[in-house]
């Protein structure tokens, strides 16, 4: 981290720069021992915290426990870039394999709604979350990457993106908007909002609590079990057995540690760095008065966010897996990616080059083996789940809410005919497989996108094959 400025009080890890900003929460208490429920949640992220909320809202009589090994929001929820994006993750062809186009491009404008339910339901329960709806910037910087934002385009008109949804931006526009080095194209979706992870989870979590659902944290479940010969499913914990009539798992990135369940999903890490506040002379050159989400094209992309008190926050992949599906320790994030997210945010803005890192911080996501986000529920077991947002997933999460009550209550609705519902996904492979597929597959990435950067017009060979390989 040689040459990079820092803060007096730069943090190197801790839960995340989001956290440090309002403080870690009181730890709730832990299951007192073995209970009953009529569904429990193992996971105290968005995905069960947004299931446990319609549930109560929709039948207050149900008794539901949420399951945190640490505290609610403390996984990717807590950690996450901000991006309230309508983007979801996985191929749309792949998709629509299940239920049809149609069903696809509904789930797609399902995701655009989703933004608006999430921006309303924080007004109505008084969350104050740094809500900001901005809309969502994708630029392009050399010319690999703006053939390929504009193939992008053209494939998403005919996937339910109307002009009014995605559109490219005159070069003023985009001028006005965030002045981005390089920038050779660019793009503007209005079906995004920045948010602070942190503040959406603890708020989430609090009116959670503040309807009757028992959030029990430092409950670490080992083990998942379905419903046998009629009786109840069970999620085996360090404080005892919680049965019920159905245990959903909301673990995302931590599926992994669950017995019987390390290849389910592979935890994929993400790292961010986050600036002082930056002084108005420095905006200046920038412009983002709009604070519209920030992306890149590049295969190894950037997102960024200019949050509500004036810092750039801006992530990439870094390192991303650890052997074994191991997590991270402590959020700490290795100086090779520090420097490497430094690089890019003074490439992308020159004018920060002189700007202090206060925080970097890292946390890990679901990634299924075909990239494709799922939501089920199996009446017969009683076990559901829902995630493999890969990256996507701070709206996905309450969509995926909103079905999960659905199937649970067994309503027959618009969201559980969606085609990422019942989707069964094969097992990542064994390692040292997987460790080295995906060591190739971004290697492959970021040599394409140094090919691109240097000389390439089209989408590199590089990243053809790294796609090929992961299955994307």
């Amino acid at each position: 981290m040689k040459g990079i400025p820092l803060t007096g009080d730069f943090a190197n890890g801790g839960v995340s720069f989001w956290y440090r900003q309002i403080g870690v929460p009181d730890r709730r208490a832990a299951l007192p021992g073995s209970r009953e429920y009529d569904v429990a949640i193992v996971g105290g992220g968005y995905t069960g915290l947004w299931t446990a909320y319609y549930l109560k809202k929709a039948q207050p009589d149900l008794r539901i426990a949420i399951l945190e090994k640490e505290f609610a929001g403390f996984g990717a929820s807590g950690r996450n870039g901000g991006w309230l994006s309508a983007e979801f993750a996985g191929s749309r062809k792949r998709h629509a394999k299940a239920r049809g186009k149609q069903a696809m491009i509904d789930l797609q404008h399902a995701m655009f709604r989703a933004v608006d339910e999430v921006i309303d339901v924080t007004r109505e329960e008084g969350i104050d979350a740094d809500i900001h709806k901005g809309g969502l910037v994708h630029v392009a910087t050399n010319p690999a990457q703006r053939r390929r934002l504009r193939e992008e385009l053209k494939e998403l008109r005919t996937w339910g993106y109307g002009e009014q949804d995605l559109r490219l931006m005159g070069r003023d526009e985009q001028r006005e908007r965030i002045q981005v080095a390089g920038t050779l194209e660019a793009a503007y979706s209005p079906h995004c909002a920045r948010i602070q992870p942190a503040k959406l989870a603890v708020g989430l979590a609090r009116v959670v609590a503040e309807l009757g659902v028992d959030i029990f944290e430092g409950t670490t479940v080992t083990e998942i079990r379905p419903r046998v010969a009629g009786g109840k499913a069970s999620a085996v914990t360090s404080h005892g057995v919680v049965s019920a009539d159905y245990v959903i798992r909301a673990t995302e990135g931590f599926t992994a540690s669950i017995e019987g369940q390390h290849r389910q999903w592979l935890p994929m890490n993400s790292s961010m760095i986050v600036t002082e506040p930056l002084p108005a002379d420095v905006w200046k050159h920038i412009g983002w008065e709009g604070r519209e989400l920030l992306g890149d094209q590049a295969h190894a992309y950037i997102y960024a966010q200019r949050t509500a008190d004036d810092r750039i926050a801006i992530g990439g992949r870094g390192v991303p897996y650890r052997y074994g599906s191991r997590t991270d320790v402590r959020g700490a994030t290795q100086a090779y990616t520090v420097a490497l997210l430094w690089r890019m945010l003074v490439k992308l803005f020159p004018a920060t080059a002189d700007a202090r890192i206060q925080h970097s911080w890292c946390g890990v996501l679901g990634v299924p083996r075909d990239w494709c986000s799922t939501v089920h529920l199996d009446h017969a077991t009683g076990l559901g789940w829902a995630g493999g947002y890969v990256g996507s997933g701070v709206t996905t999460t309450n969509l995926a809410g909103r079905t999960l009550r659905d199937l649970v209550l067994r309503r027959d609705t618009e969201l559980t005919a969606l085609p990422w519902v019942g989707r069964q996904v094969r097992q990542w492979e064994p390692e040292p497989l997987r460790w080295a597929g995906v060591q190739v597959i971004y290697a492959l990435f970021r040599a394409a996108d140094r090919h691109e950067n240097d000389r390439g017009t089209n989408t590199s060979l590089y990243a053809r094959l790294g796609n090929l390989i992961s299955g994307r």
